[in-house]
């Protein structure tokens, strides 16, 4: 069976999740509602967009409504990180080891699909993935497993062959419902918030920091 490494996208390719929260302030703001930053990102960070915006703004809005509100939010997220683009340290050297050690890459993202590719077609990176499963590609977003056990299916590789690289309690969480070991990355919280989960094989700052023992033995 394959090993395969899935990675978030939001928070752990890119550090971008102060520009989600902002588009998100900014969305609710328009519709006279205050949101608490941190707390409104350990609610929902891995969650898809649709998710949110019926929890904050209502059930009853048709899957129409939703899209619309959700294109909105999304644009302004789009305009305010377009100039800050980048992987976060160390990504680029970590995907050439993983594939001299035929490891396969996939990416399982809540985001919708002009996010993705706006992020990896931005950074040019779609080429180096065997698999991108995003919001469009599964029912349920995270804290469901539903993302990652698509991406290892389409990998070839069982749960247990798979290391998850995450930045959000939800999507740890995901990994821990899909039977993966996760690898946390601190772009947005700090390592305190991840001590409950027993998948959790390491906590780093970046890309720089990982072992490669840890990942390839």
């Amino acid at each position: 069976m394959a090993n395969a490494f899935l990675f978030d996208m939001d928070g752990t390719i890119v550090d971008n999740m102060a520009f989600h929260t902002q588009s998100w302030i900014t969305f609710f703001e328009r519709r006279g509602q205050t949101i608490d930053a941190d707390a409104f990102f350990r609610a929902t960070a891995g969650r898809q967009g649709g998710e949110i915006i019926r929890t904050y703004l209502g059930e009853q809005l048709t899957d129409e409504e939703v899209g619309l509100l959700n294109q909105e939010k999304e644009s302004v997220y789009r305009e305010l990180y377009a100039p800050h683009l980048k992987a976060l340290a160390g990504f680029d050297a970590l995907i050439a080891q993983a594939k001299a050690h035929g490891v396969k890459l996939a990416v399982g993202t809540a985001a919708p699909p002009a996010n993705v590719e706006f992020t990896l077609d931005g950074l040019d990176l779609r080429q180096h993935f065997d698999a991108i499963v995003g919001a469009a590609d599964v029912a349920r977003g995270k804290p469901h497993p539903d993302v990652f056990l698509e991406a290892a299916a389409r990998c070839g590789a069982a749960p247990e062959n798979c290391i998850v690289f995450e930045d959000a309690p939800l999507g740890v969480e995901a990994a821990r419902r899909a039977g993966m070991r996760c690898i946390v990355l601190t772009t947005t919280l700090p390592a305190e918030a991840f001590t409950a989960f027993d998948n959790v094989i390491a906590i780093v700052r970046d890309f720089t920091e990982l072992k490669a023992e840890l990942l390839f033995a």
